[in-house]
């Protein structure tokens, strides 16, 4: 955030700077500078995160989001871009390969905020609004991100059985 506005400034400082002069070139760098140490922060910052949950975590299953799709909603745009999604989970894969742990993304689809973590019932419909319900099946409180996680978690670990009885299978019909 202080980098951000910082930038602004000397983006700002740089497009009154007459064309061709030393003094355009000094803001320019100054710029470039800016722009280095954002990106080597963000990179820094990944990568700790990302070895973080490597190592605290045997399996990792991720949901799979559509990150273009969200990054055309303009209230959401610069905070997704900023996140890095895409190479958070290109990171966690290449890491779980090393690490020796196993990596999952779940399918784009599932239903995991839908879907009561008790019971099983599927919602018709459930708004981003929408942040805490009430399985009408079971009656269960959830909370939406807890009640997702929960979900994720049980399928990863289910497709995770199905991937490793498909080898044992391969293996021992070679």
């Amino acid at each position: 955030m202080r980098c951000e506005k910082r930038l602004q400034i000397l983006q700002r400082r740089l497009s009154r700077k007459i064309n061709d002069s030393n003094n355009r070139k000094k803001a320019r760098l100054r710029v470039a500078n800016l722009h280095a140490r954002i990106s080597d922060t963000r990179r820094d910052t990944l990568q700790k995160f990302t070895t973080k949950i490597i190592r605290e975590n045997q399996a990792i299953f991720v949901e799979g989001l559509n990150v273009v799709g969200m990054i055309k909603n303009h209230n959401l745009a610069k905070h997704i871009a900023d996140a890095a999604f895409g190479e958070i989970f290109r990171e966690l894969e290449y890491k779980a390969a090393w690490y020796g742990r196993t990596y999952l993304p779940l399918e784009r689809f599932f239903p995991s905020s839908k879907l009561c973590s008790s019971c099983g019932h599927l919602l018709e419909e459930l708004p981003l609004s929408v942040r805490e319900w009430d399985c009408p099946s079971c009656g269960v409180h959830h909370d939406r991100d807890i009640n997702a996680a929960i979900n994720s978690a049980t399928r990863g670990r289910s497709l995770r059985v199905r991937r490793n009885l498909l080898q044992v299978s391969v293996q021992t019909c070679s």
